[in-house]
């Protein structure tokens, strides 16, 4: 679909998504964003677009010389990786419920963390994850006391709408899918930076001070970028040491499986990129990068399908696409509005837990992955249709 505008007070608003379906808060959240002395060009909106923090989940912006730690998020580096794997349905069992317990037994889920650092223990990564920590001690000095906890963290899954599954494709091939970001670390350094941001002088006029901004060039940017980054690099090499330990469960289970090179994505996350002749800062927020040819994970609900696809490289989307389906409820809601037997009903046929600790997590509290994926047929097109029959929740 081509995108629909909305007025804004220094650029226009893109929306992938039907405007009269958006909530007032949303569009209030999105002109505010608009409204920003160094937003560019315009925002771009993906059709999973919902009311956050600052600003929008779904939304991607693009400043001149300035980045908002809200418009982030305190999940930095939020992704997805997905693994296509030689087994078919046919090798699974009728039951998976071993398999899911074996899952949640070597990925700690919700708060959980490991006994101690794992990532070591996967030869491959070991390189790369004592680099990682070798840098804890530049980062900003109130996260200090979280050395330990940020490395037993590596390799776990966290709570919310973060997920461990298998799923099948449309040729009964079986993938591995999850989603998670960078945990207490990541959460920690973002909420310190959105702090320290709303404190500054030039920020103190905006409508909506949770979009304050730090500007290029100034120290307080510079150390913002330096954390960034590396919780970026913390939250793909978590999915990384995930995958890992998930590829040992399947192969204590099925020992002749194989797995082919992932696929993997940020969609919390900065970027310094080239869009209509300048650089900028493209902060995408619950938003993937869909470069042309590049490619990306779109999942949908725990009872929906979910895409692998590959970006056409729009420029009005600022080479963009959603992170998902989005919510169409808030937590809160979808637990006034669903029981366990609600839950049991939506997830049919997905060996997952079905317990009040998820109802939250229920499918029809997201929006239909189907219309989304139609909504944003001009920004990406899809290379594998899923369907999962088992996942992990925290």
């Amino acid at each position: 679909m081509s995108p629909s505008l909305i007025k804004g007070d220094r650029v226009p608003i893109r929306v992938w998504a039907n405007v009269h379906e958006l909530e007032s808060d949303a569009i209030r959240q999105l002109k505010a964003v608009a409204a920003l002395p160094w937003v560019a060009h315009h925002v771009a909106v993906m059709p999973d677009v919902h009311v956050g923090k600052g600003a929008t989940v779904g939304s991607v912006i693009a400043l001149r010389g300035a980045v908002a730690p809200a418009a982030v998020g305190v999940d930095i580096g939020c992704g997805m990786a997905a693994q296509k794997t030689n087994l078919t349905a046919k090798d699974l069992p009728d039951s998976l419920r071993k398999v899911r317990l074996a899952i949640e037994e070597a990925i700690p889920v919700g708060r959980d963390q490991h006994r101690s650092p794992v990532w070591a223990d996967e030869p491959e990564l070991k390189s790369t994850g004592e680099a990682l920590i070798a840098r804890f001690s530049e980062l900003d000095s109130s996260v200090h006391g979280l050395a330990f906890r940020a490395a037993t963290q590596l390799g776990t899954l966290g709570g919310g709408n973060h997920f461990i599954e298998l799923c099948l494709d449309t040729e009964q091939c079986v993938w591995l899918m999850l989603h998670s970001g960078s945990r207490l670390v990541g959460n920690a350094l973002a909420s310190h930076h959105m702090d320290r941001a709303a404190k500054l002088s030039h920020n103190q006029a905006l409508a909506d001070r949770d979009l304050a901004v730090f500007l290029a060039g100034t120290p307080q940017f510079e150390a913002y970028r330096r954390d960034l980054y590396w919780a970026q690099e913390y939250a793909a090499f978590n999915r990384a040491v995930m995958l890992a330990r998930l590829q040992r469960v399947l192969r204590k289970v099925w020992p002749r499986v194989r797995f082919e090179a992932p696929v993997s994505c940020h969609h919390n996350y900065v970027a310094e990129e080239m869009h209509f002749d300048e650089e900028l800062l493209v902060t995408r927020k619950g938003a993937i990068r869909a470069g042309l040819g590049e490619l990306g994970i779109i999942p949908g609900s725990m009872g929906a399908k979910s895409f692998i696809v590959r970006g056409k490289g729009n420029p009005m989307s600022f080479e963009s696409a959603s992170h998902g389906a989005g919510r169409r409820m808030s937590r809160s809601q979808a637990k006034r509005a669903f029981d366990v037997s609600d839950l049991e009903r939506q997830t049919q046929g997905v060996e997952c837990r079905k317990d009040h600790g998820v109802i939250d997590e229920a499918p029809k509290a997201y929006k239909d992955i189907e219309q989304v994926m139609a909504q944003q047929a001009d920004l990406v097109e899809v290379v594998a249709e899923l369907k999962q029959v088992l996942c992990v929740k925290g």
